[in-house]
């Protein structure tokens, strides 16, 4: 009897949480679908019959709608800036922190701390305390440490068997599990941006004791390459740069602020402004990762090419078996427990990689010059276009799919007492 209880009120606490999924930026679909942006509700009911990809689009922000156009010209401007200013690189790659040059380490700590800001901290406590946070822990440690790994071992074999050190290099984006721009594909996607984080925060912690014995298991021992040298002090490092800082300043700007300003004008007045600085510093990142590259990607392009195709069929396999995985269980078990929303962190958190770690392990151990470091700089710019495509297929697809166990209601947008409805 007091099992049954307990287990009610588990469930009554889940639901309650569901319920209060209005946060600052999305309202939720009542089917467990796609949610639905606040700023964007008078477009959504404008545009209900007039195509789903229309009214998508229409239900974007500005600088997502143009985000695409923006990267191309980030990444043909860096090629650009790498190949023709003077001395370019040479200013990029200075100031070298833990393997990795000043400008991209201050660009991808800026990239991750409005994102930060955004999770709501205070109700971690409570969701600790529901079966669907910790549902979602176990199913993406299984995904991300088992076999997210051994997919990219298998097709880092299959595509560059004669390439030994682009294929290392590849190996060691595999191991190197979600940190950063998982949380900006996220947000794109219109994802849980809390549970993004926590599994974040925990991929990373378990990758100050993980990635090292990882890769000496899938390079040295699977792979035969006895160069490998790791320490746990250099993984530790690198988590605590990319991740650590952001965090800190993410917590302190979000409580400060709220106690500050009161949390209707820090939704509603601070957080507009200052979430967009993520995909400007996202754009200055793609700019300085190209530029810094230019001259190795166009001088190797033969190597460079092949080693793109184990990345983008990683990226691709991985993002489309978990989707479509969490959409069936969404099916199933109903949105309360899975939904698009958890889709689209799951298809993220398993498709992304810490290439920040990975390219300062990679340079740290094999030189800035080898094979092993450019493959590992080849994934953030194979990343970059693929999961942002893939952001958008999620957000038209989230719209045709089925996300709970009842039968889909086909009103376009929630009513307050149709978020109170389970």
């Amino acid at each position: 009897m007091a099992e049954t209880k307990l287990h009610h009120e588990n469930d009554n606490e889940e639901l309650d949480l569901h319920r209060e999924q209005v946060t600052e930026e999305f309202i939720p679909n009542p089917d467990g679908g796609v949610p639905y942006m606040q700023s964007a509700l008078d477009f959504a009911r404008s545009t209900e019959n007039q195509g789903a990809a229309r009214g998508l689009l229409l239900s974007l922000g500005w600088l997502d709608r143009l985000l695409s156009i923006f990267i191309i010209i980030a990444m043909i401007l860096g090629v650009v800036i790498g190949e023709y200013a003077s001395n370019a690189r040479e200013r990029l790659q200075s100031g070298d922190f833990e393997g990795v040059s000043a400008p991209l380490v201050v660009g991808m700590i800026m990239m991750m701390w409005p994102i930060l800001t955004n999770v709501r901290y205070e109700k971690i406590p409570r969701m600790t305390r529901t079966w669907r946070l910790w549902n979602q822990i176990g199913f993406s440690l299984g995904v991300n440490w088992i076999i997210a790994p051994f997919v990219m071992l298998a097709l880092a074999w299959a595509t560059l068997p004669d390439l030994p050190g682009y294929r290392t290099g590849v190996i060691m984006v595999g191991i190197a599990r979600c940190v950063a721009m998982v949380m900006v594909w996220n947000r794109i996607a219109r994802g849980d941006t809390d549970i993004c984080a926590i599994l974040v925060i925990i991929n990373s912690i378990l990758q100050l004791v993980l990635y090292a014995p990882f890769a000496i298991w899938f390079v040295r021992v699977i792979s035969g390459d006895d160069k490998l040298q790791l320490s746990y002090s250099k993984v530790a490092t690198a988590v605590g740069i990319y991740l650590g800082i952001p965090l800190g300043a993410g917590i302190l700007t979000r409580f400060s602020m709220m106690k500050l300003l009161g949390t209707q004008r820090f939704a509603k007045r601070f957080l507009p402004y200052f979430a967009p600085l993520s995909l400007i510093s996202l754009l200055y990142v793609i700019i300085v990762i190209f530029a810094s590259q230019s001259h190795k990607i166009l001088h190797n392009l033969g190597p460079v090419f092949r080693t793109i195709v184990p990345l983008v069929l990683y990226f691709m396999i991985m993002w489309a078996m978990i989707f479509v995985l969490v959409s069936i269980l969404s099916a199933r078990y109903g949105k309360t427990h899975w939904g698009y929303q958890l889709a689209v962190v799951q298809a993220f958190t398993a498709a992304s990689n810490n290439f920040e770690l990975a390219i300062a392990v990679c340079v740290a151990t094999y030189g800035a010059d080898s094979d092993q470091a450019l493959a590992s700089t080849i994934g953030p710019l194979v990343e970059v276009p693929v999961l942002l495509a893939l952001s958008w297929l999620a957000l038209y697809l989230g719209r045709f799919m089925r996300w709970d166990k009842r039968t889909p209601r086909t009103s376009s947008l929630p009513s307050r007492s149709s978020d109170q409805t389970v």
